[in-house]
């Protein structure tokens, strides 16, 4: 009785499709027996790995529905606002690459501001061109290529006869506006470029780039410059079942058939024999399938309510943080919806 029930609370893969696809599709939300408080008691989220630099975290958000979890994940990409480079005012551009281009090279620059610091431009400061020290980041680009006088005779790479003739984000620096000088003595390093070594153009002798940028706060769905991660993506919890015993050479091509790390195989008294060691980052492709000999000694699933996260930022806030934002955001709009609510007689 034990597995059938299981079997039933599992997407059950099988070879040529899902059987059961259809009975997840609102698991959760239209229970009979669904209340606010079991959701509580059964959700959970829980950090599995983050990395040195905070920029990419894998999480587990467990007991709820994939409407919930998408909408994280397109909150997430759309709607948590970060600074990106909104307009270029062109001095002098003599390199090959339009200005046109150019400047869409220099808005999709990745910068360290954190936008909470800042609010959203208002339209007096779109429409007029005014900007503020509490909106506006001011940055400029002044980069010369010139021939080097001091470049071996016999070299012909452009880096040795040449100086200057490449353009990275390094050559980006920041203008402070207003107080901002007072507000943010470390404002080099807390506004400057994420990489320095982004390369944005390659110039020759007597070309140059002269520009001054202004940086805004936006959000994804306006532009994609304002995602502030690079990647945020989901999956279901895989489940291997082994229902029968695999050992000896079986057991080899059996663990060939996963992704590594997923089976083990080890030994007991009848010989080598698989067993499933991590199902977490299996990729279900379902080669074992291929096997006539195999295919009947395992069952795969996946767990309905339970999604491993990963989120990978562009740099300016931690991934953990890009998360509680999308949350935060999430909590707004439901609590407008409920406003909206109270209004209807």
């Amino acid at each position: 009785m034990e597995k059938t029930n299981k079997k039933k609370s599992r997407v059950i893969m099988e070879e040529y499709g899902i059987p059961n696809a259809f009975e997840f599709a609102n698991l959760l939300h239209l229970q009979e027996d669904w209340t606010i408080d079991k959701f509580k008691k059964a959700f959970q989220i829980k950090i599995v790995s983050e990395s040195e630099n905070k920029c990419e975290l894998e999480f587990d958000i467990i007991g709820c529905s994939a409407a919930l979890a998408n909408a994280y994940r397109r909150i997430m990409l759309s709607e948590v606002p970060s600074m990106a480079i909104e307009k270029v005012y062109m001095i002098n551009n003599t390199s090959l690459i339009q200005d046109e281009v150019l400047a869409h090279r220099l808005g999709l620059l990745p910068l360290k501001a954190d936008p909470r610091l800042f609010e959203y431009p208002s339209k007096t400061t779109a429409d007029e061109e005014e900007v503020s020290d509490q909106d506006t980041l001011r940055y400029e680009i002044k980069a010369i290529c010139k021939w080097n006088p001091h470049a071996p005779k016999d070299s012909r790479r452009p880096d040795d006869i040449y100086c200057g003739n490449n353009v990275y984000s390094k050559d980006i620096k920041w203008n402070p506006i207003g107080r901002q000088n007072e507000l943010y003595p470390d404002g080099e390093k807390q506004f400057g470029m994420i990489a320095d070594d982004i390369l944005i153009c390659k110039m020759r002798p007597n070309q140059e780039i002269h520009a001054y940028m202004h940086a805004v706060k936006g959000i994804g769905k306006d532009h994609a410059k304002f995602s502030p991660v690079a990647t945020a993506t989901y999956r279901l919890l895989p489940e291997i079942q082994i229902i029968k015993p695999v050992r000896g050479e079986a057991a080899e091509r059996f663990k060939s058939c996963f992704s590594p790390g997923v089976i083990e195989i080890v030994e007991t008294t009848k010989g080598k024999e698989a067993r499933v060691k991590n199902a977490r980052y299996d990729s279900c492709s379902r080669n074992v399938f291929r096997h006539d000999d195999l295919k009947d000694c395992v069952q795969l699933g996946r767990v309905p309510d339970h999604f491993i996260f990963t989120v990978e930022s562009v740099g300016a806030l931690p991934s953990s943080v890009l998360f509680i934002e999308a949350v935060k955001v999430l909590k707004k709009k439901c609590k407008i919806f409920m406003e909206e609510l109270k209004t209807i007689d």
